[in-house]
């Protein structure tokens, strides 16, 4: 009989298994889901987490929670991630910075090749040079002409050290022989009034932020940062227009959980995403702000993730910039 017992225990125990391996997805989620934004409200990253979380509850029955953790340019908020429980409760929507950035700049908590895993590319967005009116400029040259003639003068805001929009500006004083001085913030949302204040120059800002203050008057709009004009300022020209070959650099967005979340929550999490960006609604509002919805596969994103890094791994050598350690 003990033969017969620890037989039907073994049984009992792999039958439990083959039950229990696909309820991961089907009882998920179990409780609310918690996207980590890493920025304060006001920038592109918040935006779009709100949008895709009015969402998701319609469909997938659990509240989602909002959460922006600031600072450290993004590291505070992806590190929360990077440490929270495998199981798609907890979840990164992360610009560059935090995965593709900063690792190349500074020492981390987190090893984002290591303890992330993609869900889904979001949105792709240019940079958008936006100046104060005052500022005596109108086109890139008179940007680079007025840094010339005030070396290590002109300031430039970003949204945190190790962000695409520091890096934007890294690349502008390497390919203009410029000398710019950098003042970070803790995310868009805080430099956008110290722009429009006149506190600082100029801002490689994310379109959605900057959008309604150039259609207000309160900043003026010099040029896009990728290669082809924006739907949603097609008279905005781009850098290359105005005279800096060779430049392209956009801001993107994706969805990421710890790594070690199972593949079929993985799964289930990104075709809800990927249906909530794809409502005309959403895709409308983002578009009206030039953000490009993408979305896609995890397998898409971790090529894109891949690349985007070795490219900033490639600026950052060339630019010498350095993170905050």
């Amino acid at each position: 009989m003990t033969r017969i017992h620890r037989l039907i225990a073994v049984s009992a125990g792999v039958l439990a298994l083959a039950l229990n391996a696909p309820l991961s997805a089907q009882s998920y989620p179990s409780k609310p889901i918690r996207v980590i934004v890493p920025y304060a409200p006001g920038g592109t990253t918040d935006l779009i987490a709100r949008l895709v979380g009015q969402e998701l509850p319609k469909r997938i029955g659990q509240q989602v929670i909002v959460d922006n953790r600031t600072g450290a340019g993004g590291v505070i908020g992806a590190d929360v991630v990077a440490k929270a429980a495998a199981d798609g409760h907890t979840v990164l929507l992360a610009s560059p910075a935090e995965v593709a950035i900063l690792p190349h700049l500074q020492k981390m908590p987190y090893r984002a090749d290591r303890d992330f895993a993609p869900v889904s590319l979001a949105a792709v967005t240019p940079l958008l040079l936006v100046v104060h009116p005052a500022l005596p400029v109108k086109t890139v040259q008179n940007v680079i002409a007025l840094a010339r003639s005030r070396p290590g003068q002109l300031t430039y805001a970003s949204a945190g050290t190790g962000g695409v929009q520091h890096l934007a500006g890294e690349l502008l004083k390497i390919t203009s022989r410029v000398d710019l001085v950098h003042v970070p913030y803790k995310g868009a949302g805080p430099a956008m009034p110290d722009l429009i204040g006149g506190h600082v120059a100029m801002f490689f800002s994310g379109m959605p932020p900057a959008i309604p203050h150039v259609r207000a008057g309160k900043l003026r709009a010099i040029a896009v940062t990728t290669t082809r004009r924006s739907p949603s300022a097609p008279e905005v020209p781009t850098m290359q227009e105005g005279g800096v070959a060779g430049f392209d650099i956009s801001n993107w967005f994706g969805y990421f959980v710890p790594a070690g979340t199972p593949s079929d929550v993985i799964e289930k999490l990104n075709i809800e995403v990927n249906r909530a960006l794809r409502l005309q609604d959403v895709k409308e509002k983002l578009a009206n702000v030039g953000a490009e919805v993408v979305a896609g596969s995890p397998q898409e994103l971790m090529q894109f993730w891949k690349a985007e890094s070795d490219k900033f791994a490639q600026l950052i050598k060339a630019s010498g910039a350095k993170g905050t350690d």
